[in-house]
């Protein structure tokens, strides 16, 4: 079955967690994503992400065995942000849409489909 990755994107000032987000309202909606999608098979893996200010930007100048260089913060700087991503089991495209308009981050941000390679070992 083809798998697809559901990134979700928010606003840049909402995307920091903070113990409070773990409850509420939000948190019943990705509790009920999560009862529908697993059972349904459709859940391969996803986790969330912390905000922004925690990532650590990696590049290596002049390709591999190079200086390895790297930076405070995201390679881009946006005003949405990716959040957290779900990995999907879904039998096609049609179906990846419609799994991911059910994500509640869909509903104030964006949540990015696209395909995964999969490579035979």
């Amino acid at each position: 079955m083809p798998q697809y990755l559901a990134l979700i994107y928010g606003p840049a000032d909402q995307q920091a967690l903070r113990p409070e987000d773990f409850e509420g309202q939000m948190m019943t909606e990705y509790n009920d994503f999560h009862e529908a999608a697993g059972p349904a098979g459709v859940l391969a893996g996803g986790n969330a992400l912390y905000h922004t200010d925690t990532a650590t930007t990696v590049s290596v100048l002049g390709g591999k065995g190079g200086e390895i260089v790297t930076t405070d913060g995201p390679y881009a700087e946006t005003k949405e942000v990716l959040g957290g991503y779900y990995l999907l089991d879904v039998a096609d495209l049609d179906e990846a849409i419609a799994w991911a308009a059910k994500i509640p981050g869909a509903w104030m941000g964006k949540v990015e489909v696209r395909p995964v390679v999969e490579f035979s070992g």
